[in-house]
């Protein structure tokens, strides 16, 4: 029983470092202030800053809410066991035992919070995902990506919106643009952008001969408000054409999906997944936001280039990941050094491994 009280009061001294590098106490106080301009008269007047406020509130209520209850049921568990040792009584030592490995589970996956404490990583992720060098093995590739971070996002209960794609002649996609919300998504997704190359034996291959495909995959923080980027209307060019998404009967029977190009970069985005006009132009409007910003913060070319929409970069040499199907199996990050045979359950959506050997490299920018 000593060691079940030593082993749990080693937990709370690390649920406790964890209260303060997380600064908990301080994101209390910005609930409180929060709070107070909630109640406010008029807060709901300017219906796109209260929904910010709100939906900032949530996240922060639920991110303490999460770790008070985790430091409450070990307080709870170590209580238990030193009564139990004070009073010689063994027969809860089983139970101890399962909830104090709960718990320690629990807290192994919350203390992965703590690599995400990049300035975004806690902002809704624009994820663009572009077919490169493979042709239609290529396009097959890009859809096979776009499983697998559908995937994943539902097993992080994450909301997601397919904005624009375009599919490919054969099969697969050429492209597609989607949206991810819920509890750090951009800090969980950003390790994701790069190259990523497929070998196999190409399944659109008489011969059965194996294939190198290539696709880019492009993380953005979602920036709804971005005060040093400056947008003129006279530097926008704005077309509308009718959609070929999901979205509703009206979607392909109107001209409802568009498509805005930034004139001075050259930076093009669209969206057709909303029903109306004016929906897809706002969400066009947020993605460009998130991508001015990201240009304007790097003054490498080739990163402009990538963010222009140039894509030559998807092909030999410049893969941050590998998944090789044949004639072994294997998956390799190339820039945490992180490697698994277990290439079935990545492509599955089982990413976690690959994104924590990320982030401990301290590759997120």
């Amino acid at each position: 029983m000593n060691e079940l009280i030593q082993q749990t009061k080693e937990l709370l001294a690390r649920i406790n470092q964890a209260f303060e590098a997380l600064d908990l106490d301080l994101k209390k106080t910005e609930i409180k202030a929060l709070g107070v301009e909630m109640e406010q008269p008029g807060f709901w007047d300017d219906q796109e800053r209260a929904k910010k406020v709100s939906k900032q509130v949530a996240g922060l209520k639920q991110e303490v809410e999460i770790w008070e209850e985790l430091k409450k049921q070990a307080e709870e568990v170590l209580n238990i066991a030193v009564e139990s040792a004070r009073s010689g009584d063994n027969s809860l030592k089983a139970d101890i035992e399962e909830k104090l490995s709960k718990l320690e589970h629990d807290f192994g996956q919350m203390e992965f919070d703590l690599l995400l404490g990049g300035k975004h990583d806690d902002r809704a992720a624009i994820v663009a995902i572009h077919a490169g060098a493979g042709g239609t093995d290529a396009h097959d590739w890009a859809e096979m990506l776009l499983r697998m971070y559908l995937r994943y996002a539902e097993k992080k209960e994450y909301k997601v919106d397919i904005l624009d794609q375009s599919l490919g002649s054969e099969a697969g996609i050429k492209s597609v643009v989607f949206q991810v919300e819920g509890r750090y998504a951009y800090g969980y997704f950003k390790s994701e952008a790069g190259v990523h190359r497929l070998v196999r034996i190409s399944p659109f291959d008489a011969e059965k001969m194996r294939h190198t495909s290539f696709a880019l995959v492009e993380v953005l923080p979602l920036m709804e408000e971005v005060d040093e980027v400056e947008i003129r209307d006279d530097d926008l060019r704005v077309d509308v054409y009718r959609s070929s998404g999901h979205g509703g009967q009206s979607v392909n029977t109107t001209d409802s999906a568009v498509r805005i190009k930034h004139i001075p970069t050259g930076i093009t985005v669209a969206c057709q997944n909303e029903r109306s006009q004016h929906q897809n132009k706002e969400t066009a409007m947020k993605i460009l936001k998130s991508k001015l910003h990201q240009y304007y913060l790097t003054e490498l070319e080739e990163e402009k280039q990538k963010l222009r929409g140039e894509f030559s970069e998807a092909a030999w040499g410049n893969q941050a990941r590998s998944y090789v199907l044949h004639p072994y199996k294997m998956v390799k990050d190339h820039r945490s050094g992180f490697e698994s045979q277990e290439v079935d359950q990545v492509l599955d959506g089982y990413l976690d491994e690959l994104v924590e050997a990320f982030l401990k490299q301290g590759l997120n920018g």
